[in-house]
């Protein structure tokens, strides 16, 4: 079993405890998040070659259902599960527009370390990124009747900055020197490991005040939420006879959202209580995520792939 898979969950876990306990050493990255995101993409970009992308392009079927189970699975159960369990009201604003926004860049580093297909991913974060800037108001207009307004060109401009041209330098760079950075790529999986684990905890320290205010029902909400849209993402490819590889990718990109915008959309629109959802979101979803890169790549290993 690759090394990563073993020991992410436990460092992810780790680390966050630490930053909990000394929220002011692990504070200091805050100006730092964007920097690392883009290294890990740019990680990422090293492993991928220009067929990776057209053999992506050729999937229009595949990019559809992904996006479409992003934007139908996530909002949905957000809100029956917000009303199932009762939240308050500014609970149930913030998990919808937890479930309303796009995936999230993390979803590709996680797919990265589950053996799923990282070009794929890369395009579905894309897509329902572009999407969201017409979606997300939509969604949140529909579930919740007001409606908000998102900064479209800033929001295409951060996805393009974080996600798109790191890889795509990545990627160049993997195409003209493959020979002489192939003897680094067996590293590169640890190498995101650390940065997204140090993202976490970088996360966990800058909300550590409001933990107090979290109730055992939020987690709980939060948990099936992630958890709906991880089996939900994965056994309705199965259903359609998708390959293995295909349901991974589609399932970590349905249940792992950009819940960093999903807070700023909440203190910015609506009240303080409305980011806890966000917050505690971005903490879990790179947990699950980290286990469940951990357990698919054991599976894969003694397995493989069907």
């Amino acid at each position: 079993m690759p090394i990563t898979t073993v020991i992410f969950p436990l460092f992810a876990i780790l680390l966050s405890i630490l930053a909990y306990h000394f929220p002011s050493i692990f504070s200091l990255g805050k100006p730092h998040i964007q920097t690392l995101l883009m290294l890990i993409m740019f990680c990422m970009g090293l492993t991928l070659s220009l067929n990776d992308f057209k053999r992506v392009i050729h999937r229009k079927a595949v990019i559809a259902l992904g996006v479409s189970l992003q934007f139908i699975i996530m909002p949905l159960s957000a809100y029956l599960i917000s009303k199932g369990l009762n939240l308050s009201q500014e609970l149930l604003i913030g998990m919808v527009l937890v479930g309303s926004t796009a995936g999230g860049t993390a979803s590709n580093v996680i797919c990265f370390l589950a053996k799923g297909d990282i070009a794929l991913s890369v395009t579905l974060t894309l897509c329902s990124t572009l999407l969201a800037v017409f979606l997300t108001p939509l969604l949140t207009t529909l579930y919740l009747g007001q409606t908000i307004d998102i900064d479209a060109w800033g929001m295409l401009s951060t996805v393009f900055s974080i996600v798109a041209l790191p890889v795509i330098l990545g990627a160049a760079i993997n195409i003209r020197l493959n020979s002489k950075i192939v003897k680094i790529k067996p590293i590169l999986p640890l190498i995101s490991m650390l940065f997204i684990s140090l993202i976490i905890a970088i996360i966990v320290s800058l909300t550590h005040d409001k933990f107090s205010m979290i109730g055992p029902m939020l987690l709980l909400a939060v948990i099936l939420h992630n958890g709906s849209g991880l089996i939900l993402g994965y056994l309705i490819p199965r259903a359609l006879k998708h390959d293995e590889t295909t349901c991974r990718t589609i399932a970590i990109e349905v249940g792992m959202q950009n819940s960093g915008l999903s807070i700023l959309l909440a203190s910015k629109h609506f009240m303080a209580t409305a980011a806890l959802p966000g917050a505690v979101f971005s903490i879990w979803h790179n947990i699950s995520g980290s286990v469940l890169a951990s357990a698919w790549g054991h599976f894969h290993k003694i397995k493989g792939l069907k």
